[in-house]
């Protein structure tokens, strides 16, 4: 029977640690060649978009879609699992929060194989929904961090996080920058960070936009990056304004981008030298869902939640 999990469910089944250690395996399989990947396409609603990505993953026995719907109400995610020995629907799975933390888990991958020896500092630039699990996912995988500091236009919102969270507020989105990790997660349609502002050594993990139309990155923060990696290449080619602008205009080669999955899988070294700025380019794949929502659904039934349909 399939089961259906609610949001309720995600939150106590999946916490930012176990996150991380999912998705990080789920990159190893990707550089396997373990698990199949389709780019996330959208169809128009009335108003608003529908998304759907899908993934099979061979060695979790698991194939399935995440789709939600973005209108005037908001936005609703469903994951639904299939299993890939046989025709059937394993389980329906609400999935904000799953998305939420299967987010910030990939950026603390990121950051776990391409930071700089010795960081421990952390910038966010951002602070909304999915500026919280950047966070604590990042305090997962990074426990030697030190000092985070954050940064938004909404003073109030950002006052609220820095609360919450132990971070300190920054005046300017340069504070944030300068950190050894630096996070944009936002919803900006331009750019809220230069090239300029980077340390030595930074990575930047660039989050917030996923459509061609959107950037948070200048040319000079790709300029200045001496590797550049994304979840999904092909995804990147369609969606990632932050490089597909660059690549338009000789700033950057897609000879030069790189899958997270092969530093993860040992394929490429990454981080050459210390100094060296690094940049993540996160979209957000199906592969990463399916990687959490398979958990997620073993660990329902063997404490008893969920409904069965």
């Amino acid at each position: 029977m399939p089961l259906y999990l609610r949001e309720s469910d995600v939150e106590q089944l999946l916490s930012p640690e176990d996150a991380v250690q999912l998705v990080e395996g789920c990159f190893r399989r990707l550089a396997a060649g373990r698990v199949e990947n389709r780019p996330r396409f959208r169809l128009g609603l009335d108003p608003g978009l529908l998304n759907v990505m899908a993934a099979s993953d061979h060695d979790l026995g698991v194939a399935g879609l995440k789709t939600y719907a973005v209108s005037e109400g908001g936005a609703r995610f469903v994951v639904v699992l299939f299993s890939t020995q046989r025709a059937e629907v394993l389980a329906l799975i609400e999935a904000d929060r799953l998305g939420q933390l299967r987010t910030g888990a990939a950026s603390a991958v990121a950051a776990r194989h391409l930071a700089r020896p010795g960081a421990t500092s952390l910038g966010l630039i951002g602070t909304g929904w999915q500026a919280e699990s950047q966070l604590l996912c990042m305090r997962a995988a990074l426990p030697e961090l030190e000092r985070v500091v954050a940064y938004s236009r909404n003073e109030e919102a950002l006052a609220r996080f820095c609360e919450r969270f132990g971070a300190e507020a920054g005046e300017y989105n340069r504070d944030a920058a300068e950190m050894d990790v630096v996070v944009t997660i936002t919803s900006s349609k331009d750019p809220v960070l230069r090239g300029e502002w980077l340390k030595p050594g930074a990575l930047v993990c660039a989050v917030g936009a996923n459509r061609i139309q959107s950037r948070e990155l200048d040319n000079a923060v790709v300029e200045r990056a001496a590797f550049v990696c994304c979840d999904s290449k092909e995804q990147a080619k369609v969606e990632a304004g932050d490089l597909v602008e660059p690549v338009e205009r000789g700033v950057l080669d897609w000879l030069e981008v790189h899958e997270l999955a092969e530093v993860v899988g040992g394929e490429l070294q990454g981080r050459a030298q210390e100094d060296d700025v690094v940049l993540f380019k996160s979209l957000g794949i199906a592969a990463e869902d399916l990687a959490v929502g398979a958990v997620v659904v073993e660990r329902a039934r063997e404490r008893g939640l969920g409904v069965e349909l």
